[in-house]
């Protein structure tokens, strides 16, 4: 199970002459911001703030926490990471993204440089976590890695041959929007039946409700409170008290998940999937069932190696950590993604 965060603040002061990275998150409803040194794993200082959604805002925010970060380490950051979800180019300019709406073509990383006057990188929150748990976490060791964030939608991002795949304008790893059902109902995209439809905690959500109004999750409806109440984190929170309908249920979600998986499976072939976001929060009957339904739909079956699939080890901080990694690459600090 990923353990939840419940750091502090600050871890303490950093001793003159260990080099500060700073990586931030910026979710749907706040910013997590880290300060690492050589032991990224554990950062010396950890800040949050509420997101917000005006773009000079969103900048002050950012300003703000590194002053923040800087004043509980006690030193400077070198350059700061910002994973982002949505459409970034490699400019570092956010084209879109779905937790900041009205925020569209914001060249972010101009802005910090010449507000900070530092290195900035800016990278979509999944591949930035995608490098983190690559290079930190559960894909640790492996130069072949697919990384799978289970949330409120779907974020993926690839290590292919040791390197970070970002493709032609750095918008690879949209994997929750490839369709898997041609049948399916449509989404923002205009294309039918997205994988996170099915395979998101909406699609949890939606599956429960299906569940409970047939009758089944007597638990989780009275927890919800009625059958249109019913959420993915009330099927999280009956699975942790062991309810058996809704660890029944999770076992075929999780199938939904695996469809999506041995899709990335089979066009580029990881030794390692992890899967990670809020969902596996709720323990390893996930993805124990996923890795069962990947390994029966992968082709090739028992004549090729089947890939390892595993809990992501870094929780909510994997975004931000991964962000720090990323520009400390840049100065020549850490492993190189490119």
């Amino acid at each position: 199970m990923v353990p939840p965060d419940r750091s502090g603040p600050s871890t303490g002061v950093v001793d003159e002459g260990l080099t500060v990275h700073c990586g931030f998150d910026i979710g749907g409803t706040k910013v997590l911001g880290v300060a690492v040194t050589d032991d990224p794993v554990r950062p010396q200082a950890v800040r949050r703030r509420p997101t917000t959604y005006d773009a000079g805002a969103l900048v002050d925010t950012i300003v703000g926490m590194v002053a923040d970060l800087e004043h509980d380490t006690g030193q400077p950051c070198e350059g700061l990471g910002l994973g982002i979800a949505g459409i970034v180019d490699r400019q570092g300019t956010l084209r879109y993204s779905p937790n900041i709406p009205g925020v569209v073509d914001l060249p972010i990383r101009r802005l910090l440089v010449e507000a900070l006057e530092r290195p900035v990188v800016v990278e979509n929150d999944a591949t930035a976590a995608t490098w983190a748990e690559a290079t930190l976490g559960a894909g640790q060791g492996s130069d072949h890695v697919a990384f799978v964030a289970l949330g409120t939608g779907i974020g993926t991002g690839f290590v292919v041959d040791g390197r970070l795949l970002r493709g032609w304008n750095g918008f690879a790893g949209e994997s929750g929007h490839m369709t898997v059902d041609k049948d399916g109902p449509l989404h923002i995209t205009g294309a039918p039946g997205p994988w996170e439809y099915f395979a998101s905690g909406n699609g949890l959500g939606r599956m429960a409700r299906e569940a409970a109004a047939a009758g089944g999750l007597g638990a989780v409806r009275e927890a919800a409170g009625s059958v249109d109440a019913i959420r993915g984190e009330h099927v999280h929170h009956a699975v942790v008290e062991g309810d058996a309908e809704a660890l029944e249920l999770v076992r075929a979600f999780a199938r939904e998940v695996a469809v999506g998986v041995a899709n990335l499976v089979h066009v580029l072939d990881p030794e390692v999937v992890v899967i990670g976001g809020g969902l596996v929060e709720m323990g390893s009957v996930l993805v124990d069932a996923v890795r069962d339904h990947t390994h029966e739909l992968v082709l090739g079956g028992p004549h090729r190696p089947r890939p390892e699939v595993v809990g992501a080890r870094l929780g909510s901080r994997a975004g931000a950590l991964g962000s720090a990694l990323l520009v400390a690459a840049e100065l020549g600090g850490g492993p190189s993604p490119h």
